[in-house]
């Protein structure tokens, strides 16, 4: 069995980790090394302003006058990404980072799985790191899992959980995009 922990919008989350006054305005990230910044990822707030990914930030700006543009922390992404794996490292000694912000963990004892994976969210959480994670028996699996759960899925029957979804959620939800 596997289980992938994911931290979504993991570069949004490090640049306004410790700013608890920003989640309820629209925010939005750059990444500044680009020779034409464009936003990278952004918030529910963001969203809702009408913002979307690829803007410049003077584009997002003619948006909502509130949007919040932040750059992005690296050194708060290779924090949060230690506290992922320390944590991670607690259910088993098979962990790999996947991709920033998302880490897959193999279990050779699976009792008390989804309790086990639920507590290393809880202390994400305590950690103001929001993450969800997803339990299944394959990688690939334990990701889509992951990716659409709230905050923790457990998939025991592949086809049933597959069967309903859209083909968009296949290739919106990859691990390195």
């Amino acid at each position: 069995m596997f289980a992938t922990i994911y931290l979504p919008n993991f570069y949004l989350q490090a640049a306004m980790r410790h700013q608890p006054g920003l989640c309820a305005k629209p925010v939005a990230l750059i990444e500044e090394q680009e020779k034409k910044p464009v936003i990278i990822q952004l918030n529910d707030a963001a969203e809702k302003a009408g913002i979307d990914k690829g803007m410049t930030p003077s584009q997002a700006l003619a948006r909502s006058l509130q949007v919040v543009i932040k750059v992005r922390a690296r050194q708060q992404e290779k924090s949060i990404q230690e506290i992922l794996l320390h944590y991670a490292f607690t259910l088993s000694p098979f962990v790999e980072a996947t991709a920033p912000g998302i880490c897959t963990v193999q279990f050779t004892d699976h009792r008390h799985l989804q309790a086990k994976v639920a507590q290393v969210i809880e202390k994400l959480t305590k950690c103001e790191i929001s993450s969800q994670a997803g339990i299944a028996v394959t990688p690939d699996i334990s990701f889509l899992a992951a990716y659409l759960a709230r905050p923790v899925l457990h998939i025991e029957k592949v086809k049933e959980f597959l069967a309903p979804l859209p083909i968009e959620t296949l290739g919106t939800s990859s691990p390195v995009s």
